[in-house]
C-alpha cells in the first residue's frame, strides 16, 4: 500500500510540475546509484519545489530532512511523513528541540543501512540568492555517524544543483545538475574534525560547479549586469564562466519570439480559472512572508483548487448541456493551459 500511495503522489506530483513549469532540464540523472545507500545533497533556493524536483525526476524514492516546522499541525505531519519525510530541527525551533536530531540522525543511518536513499539540503535554510551558501555539519553528522556503526557500508554521496530561470514567477523553467557520486569512505581519516572539514570543502566545491553562484559581495550589482546581458541561469557553467571572466566572455540566452501571444494566453487562462486565481491572489499570495514560499503556495494551488475547479465546471456542463459540451470543454481548457504555460 505504501508503494500504490508513493507511485499515485508521483504521477500526480509529475503532472503537476508538468503544466507548471515551461521546461524541466534534468542532466546526469545517471549519477544516482540505483543498488546502493545515498544520500543527494542539494542547495535551496526554492522552498518545497526543491524537494519536489528531486522527488519527482530523481530515479529513486527517497526520504527527505525537512524543516521542522511543518509538522507541527497532526494531519499535515502525517501526510508528510507518509511522502516519507523526516523532521530536522534547527536553532530557531528553539534550544530544546536540537535533542531531537539525534533520533531523525539514527532513523537515516538505518534507513542508509537499509540501501535506501536520503536528500538533505546542507545550506541548512532556504535562500532566493543565486549562490551556494556555506553548508551546516549536519550533514556529515550522518555520513560518519553511519559509518562508525557500520564501516563497511558502501555509502555514495551524490550532490545536485537546482537553477531556476526566475524562481518567484509563473511558468517558470528549473534545471538540475546531479554530479557524479562519491564514496563516503574517501573521507575517513585518523582526525574526525579533519574529515568533517574535508567532507564540507568537497561538498561546496560540488556544488559550486553545478550551481549558478554569484559570490555575495556586490552581489546586486552583479546580478543586474547578468540580468543586461541576458545570461541563460538555467546553464550555471555558463554563467559561472562569464563571471570568473569578469563578464567578458558571456553565452546570451535565446529569447522565445511569442511572448506577447504566451501572455494573451495567459490572459485566456487567467479568465477560465477565475475563481482559483482570485483565491490565490486575495487571499493566500498577500499572506505570504517568505518569498521562498511563493512558488510552493502557488504550486499547491495548481495541485488542488484548479482541478477542483476544472472538474465542477465539466460537471454543469455536463448536466446542462450534455457530454460532448463538457468533453470539449475539458479538452480545450488542458490545451489552453498547454498553449499559455509551454509557449
Amino acid at each position: 500500500m505504501k508503494k500504490l500511495w508513493l507511485h499515485s503522489v508521483h504521477a500526480y506530483l509529475k503532472l503537476g510540475m508538468f503544466f507548471y513549469f515551461k521546461k524541466v532540464m534534468i542532466h546526469n540523472i545517471e549519477n544516482i546509484p540505483k543498488d546502493k545507500p545515498v544520500l543527494i545533497l542539494g542547495n535551496h533556493q526554492n522552498a518545497l519545489l526543491d524537494a519536489l524536483l528531486i522527488a519527482v525526476y530523481g530515479s529513486r524514492f527517497s526520504y527527505f530532512l525537512t524543516r521542522a516546522a511543518v509538522f507541527k499541525k497532526v494531519l499535515f505531519s502525517k501526510l508528510l511523513r507518509s511522502l516519507q519525510m523526516l523532521p530536522v530541527y534547527r536553532i530557531r525551533d528553539g534550544w530544546n528541540t536540537l535533542n531531537n536530531n539525534n533520533a531523525i540522525f539514527e532513523t537515516c543511518s538505518e534507513l542508509l543501512k537499509k540501501g535506501e536513499s536520503i536528500v538533505i539540503f546542507p545550506e541548512g535554510n532556504h535562500n532566493l540568492e543565486r549562490r551556494v551558501r556555506p553548508l551546516s555539519k549536519g550533514f556529515t553528522r550522518i555520513v560518519f555517524d553511519t559509518l562508525e556503526k557500520y564501516p563497511s557500508l558502501d555509502l555514495q554521496l551524490v550532490p545536485v544543483g537546482l537553477n531556476y530561470k526566475d524562481a518567484v514567477s509563473f511558468p517558470d523553467s528549473a534545471s538540475m545538475f546531479f554530479g557524479k557520486p562519491i564514496a563516503a569512505q574517501a573521507f575517513i581519516e585518523d582526525s574526525k574534525s579533519k574529515s568533517l572539514a574535508n567532507l564540507k570543502n568537497k561538498m561546496q566545491l560540488e556544488l559550486l560547479q553545478l550551481t549558478t553562484h554569484i559570490p555575495q559581495d556586490n552581489y546586486e550589482t552583479n546580478l543586474r549586469q547578468l540580468q543586461e546581458l541576458q545570461v541563460d541561469f538555467l546553464k550555471p557553467q555558463d554563467v559561472n564562466n562569464c563571471i570568473k571572466s569578469g563578464f567578458k566572455r558571456c553565452k546570451t540566452e535565446v529569447k522565445s519570439k511569442t511572448v506577447g501571444l504566451s501572455n494573451f494566453f495567459k490572459l485566456l487562462l487567467i479568465i477560465n480559472l477565475i475563481l482559483p486565481y482570485a483565491i490565490w491572489k486575495l487571499a493566500i499570495e498577500p499572506k505570504i512572508t517568505e518569498l521562498e514560499f511563493k512558488s510552493t503556495f502557488r504550486f499547491a494551488v495548481a495541485l488542488t483548487l484548479v482541478p477542483v475547479w476544472i472538474l465542477i465546471i465539466t460537471i454543469i456542463l455536463l448536466l446542462y448541456y450534455g457530454l460532448f459540451i463538457a468533453i470539449l470543454y475539458f479538452l480545450l481548457t488542458i490545451l489552453l493551459g498547454l498553449i499559455a504555460i509551454k509557449l
